[in-house]
């Protein structure tokens, strides 16, 4: 990394022209990947990623610039550059960085970097392997395996100077059934802030069998009915709604310019009284945690949420300027070339006291969502609709046929409130967010839990009442 005396020099050459703030975000990223299809090798790519983001804030704005040239001289030449476009008179005093140490919360033991590659395509195809192997339906496998190895350095105008390094693996597999004219896919893609031995705990066997059993679940299934109707959304990746319909709501992007529908409601009730979320960046090697945010302020566990009371936005500094609140820790990015703002980590509704068989037992005419998919919001408005990848109906309090075809369309605010039951085992799963600082890997959770009423769009003509 950078030495300290020319992160001082850039920082001070950076304010001569009346900005009130400075901070360098240096980061060398060693990342790799490997994709399979039926068992061979179709694309590896590996690569490094150097460069530093400088920017510099004059009151309630800020400058950004990018650059992968790292010598001293072009990162002077790159810091009056961009401190042309403040135009103020400021007394500027000598910059002394001063490290902040701590110790690593997430620890790794076979960093990927070190894995031999033969052994990473091994675990790809033990994967692709168990996937064919489920069943004669099964025509299709493709996986892949990322890695990658971030290490990054803030140094700001206050004098802080720290570093993380970061250290993410995914494998994920996605497989297509096929009998006669019906085709129906199912993946599954686990992933960690671990290195290799991640794949110690999460057997490649198991997410290739997961991905199997969901397309042949699914393959024969009927085409969901539509209608208004209670639904029950399954814990894991079922957090998603709540990530994308009131996560990015809850941002101070959004907030700090009047875009959220959660703005001004601050210790207002905003979700029903069985509904508590948190953003936790701290949990130990989860796939969103990180020792520090982007801005070097160490994570932490952010209740969003309590008891249906709104107790707190996600703030990145410079909207927590605008907005005349602290940061939260909240500031991400994917990286050097993005300037960082307020994002997730892990998202999630934490657990209640009720049991799936009790919400089950309580719907005489509803929808099992087991599994979502892919789906689009309003993050202005909170409108959103997402696809149920493994759905089941609900017939007189017990589970029922299999359905196909379904999506759950809604509010953000409105699903919130009618959220009647909360179960006890929370499950989270990975997932890469994409916002204007760029793609960051964000974890979505929440146990099992019941909204009392949801549209479900499935076939044309369909009725909950079939």
């Amino acid at each position: 990394m950078l030495e300290i005396k020319v992160l001082e020099k850039v920082l001070e050459t950076a304010l001569k022209t009346g900005g009130d703030f400075a901070e360098i975000f240096e980061e060398k990223n060693y990342r790799n990947s490997i994709s399979m299809l039926n068992g061979k090798v179709e694309d590896v790519n590996s690569g490094v990623r150097r460069g530093i983001g400088l920017r510099i804030y004059h009151g309630l704005e800020s400058v950004y610039a990018y650059t992968n040239d790292l010598s001293e001289e072009n990162l002077i030449k790159t810091a009056k550059q961009l401190s042309a476009a403040i135009d103020d008179q400021q007394v500027i005093e000598h910059v002394k960085l001063q490290e902040v140490t701590y110790e690593n919360a997430h620890p790794v033991t076979l960093y990927p970097k070190t894995f031999p590659m033969e052994k990473k395509v091994a675990l790809l195809k033990r994967a692709n392997d168990a996937a064919m192997a489920y069943d004669a339906h099964i025509q299709k496998a493709m996986s892949f395996l990322m890695d990658e190895e971030q290490h990054v350095a803030i140094a700001n105008s206050e004098g802080r100077y720290i570093q993380d390094t970061r250290v993410h693996t995914r494998l994920g597999v996605t497989v297509i059934a096929e009998d006669g004219d019906l085709h129906e896919t199912g993946s599954c893609a686990p992933g960690s802030s671990k290195g290799m031995e991640f794949y110690e705990e999460a057997l490649p066997e198991e997410t290739g069998k997961e991905a199997a059993r969901a397309a042949m679940q699914m393959l024969y299934a009927d085409d969901c009915p539509s209608g208004t109707m209670p639904v029950v959304i399954e814990n894991g990746f079922g957090g998603v709604i709540f990530h994308e319909a009131c996560g990015h709501a809850l941002e101070a992007a959004a907030v700090a310019k009047g875009q959220s529908v959660f703005c001004g409601k601050l210790g207002q009730k905003i979700a029903s009284e069985c509904v508590t979320a948190v953003d936790d960046g701290t949990i130990p090697n989860a796939w969103g945690s990180e020792n520090i945010d982007d801005e070097g302020n160490f994570q932490r566990r952010r209740v969003l949420i309590e008891n249906g009371i709104l107790k707190s936005y996600m703030i990145d500094r410079l909207n927590g300027r605008r907005m005349g609140m602290e940061s939260t820790s909240s500031s991400r990015r994917e990286s050097y070339k993005y300037e960082t703002t307020s994002r997730m980590s892990n998202t999630f509704i934490t657990e209640g006291n009720d049991t799936l068989e009790d919400m089950i037992a309580g719907i005489s005419y509803g929808l099992y969502a087991k599994s979502l998919g892919g789906g689009s919001v309003d993050p202005s408005t909170g409108d959103f609709n997402f696809s149920v990848r493994e759905g089941y109906l609900i017939k007189d309090g017990k589970i029922s046929k299999p359905v196909k075809g379904a999506t759950l369309i809604g509010n953000g605010a409105d699903v919130l409130m009618k959220i009647d039951m909360v179960g006890k085992n929370v499950l989270r799963a990975p997932g890469m967010c994409g916002a204007s600082s760029g793609s960051i890997p964000t974890d979505v959770g929440q146990p099992p839990l019941r909204v009392s009423a949801m549209i479900v769009g499935g076939k044309e003509g369909g009725s909950a009442n079939e």
